[in-house]
């Protein structure tokens, strides 16, 4: 029987085949699914700003997309995944506030988003699908045996990617 591991804002979590994995309230934060399709060890992390080096009190390594992401890997690997097979895919950075500034404030979810592709890249991980952006929230379920990454949101049809 599988369970559904649940992650909170500025955590993240690991789990194995048959388990699943979810975030609920990804506004402009970002959800960074990351598996091994072989031993289907997967995990995600619920990212809220993008540069642990901006803020003072940064003690929370899954807060951000900088040492989020790279704290999730190793837990993945620690798990049973292999490093060099690992994919990930990504959903949320939303606008969520309809004001038209170029502040770095209202912009966030792209900054996030930016801030999680160049980790990604930097660690050699590929980017295989991401639903980003736009003005709305995401709830998302991610499925390491599998690699689906469900994104679920308000008054949009529920979607795969």
């Amino acid at each position: 029987m599988s369970e559904m591991i649940k992650v909170g804002m500025a955590d993240l979590n690991v789990v194995k085949s048959p388990d699943a994995i979810t975030t609920l309230g990804l506004g402009s934060c970002v959800g960074v699914a990351v598996r091994d399709p072989v031993s289907k060890v997967g995990g995600l992390a619920h990212v809220m700003l993008p540069d642990s080096t901006a803020i003072r009190n940064n003690s929370n390594v899954y807060k951000f997309a900088d040492t989020g992401v790279e704290e999730l890997v190793k837990q993945v690997v620690s798990a049973g995944a292999t490093r060099s097979r690992l994919v990930a895919k990504i959903a949320g950075g939303a606008k969520m506030f309809a004001m038209n500034s170029n502040l770095s404030v209202v912009q966030v979810g792209a900054r996030n988003v930016e801030a999680v592709k160049s980790k990604l890249k930097e660690m050699g991980i590929r980017l295989l699908s991401e639903d980003t952006g736009e003005s709305y929230g995401r709830t998302v379920i991610f499925y390491p045996e599998t690699g689906d990454f469900v994104i679920k949101a308000v008054g949009k049809p529920e979607k795969t990617i």
